[in-house]
């Protein structure tokens, strides 16, 4: 893996696990001589997370739309910075250029990162491995929700078990490196339910 995507929040969160798990990461992935790739920002956990993958010598390629680069949002210290036109340009960009997706906590646009990755996976669209890194629980009650919808045969179990989810970077990457990518659901490709 040359490029992990990470999906988290503009703000750090109301307990500092969450910024610590942010700092782990960025580490983790210096350590391991991948590139995050990241929403751009300075603020928040996208902040954290960007400024510990540089300070461990780390390389980080920041994606950001132009309105948000003109409010000075934009992270002036990156290895590479790309603006783009729109938020839907922003997140093909960081497709485009990752190899895995991990979530660290985060609000709303963290959420609908996740999901749309997932889905594109579960399409065919990737076979990439996506992931949660946990910090204080966070993610509990969502992964329950997702076990549930997998119980009421809303997912597969296959499709559920492509999220991968650990409580420490490296072990969240070494399952990233082993993942095998399910069958894309045929019947989501050819419109059938």
């Amino acid at each position: 893996m040359k490029a992990i995507c990470v999906y988290c929040g503009s703000n750090t969160g109301r307990n500092g696990l969450y910024a610590a798990a942010a700092r782990a990461m960025g580490a983790a992935l210096a350590r391991r001589n991948i590139t995050l790739v990241y929403g751009g920002g300075m603020v928040g956990l996208m902040g954290v997370v960007a400024d510990a993958c540089l300070e461990a010598g780390g390389r980080v390629t920041g994606v950001i739309p132009e309105f948000l680069a003109i409010r000075e949002v934009a992270h002036d210290g990156l290895t590479e910075m790309r603006v783009v036109g729109s938020m839907h340009e922003r997140k093909a960009e960081m497709a485009r250029l990752a190899d895995g997706f991990v979530a660290l906590p985060g609000g709303l646009g963290t959420l609908e990162e996740l999901f749309e990755i997932l889905t594109w996976g579960q399409l065919g669209h990737h076979a990439k491995p996506c992931g949660i890194l946990t910090a204080n629980g966070y993610y509990d009650g969502l992964l329950t929700f997702l076990d549930r919808m997998s119980e009421e045969g809303f997912v597969t179990a296959d499709h559920r078990a492509m999220l991968k989810v650990a409580d420490d970077p490296d072990a969240l990457l070494d399952a990233f490196a082993a993942y095998q990518a399910p069958a894309a659901d045929i019947r989501l490709k050819v419109g059938q339910t």
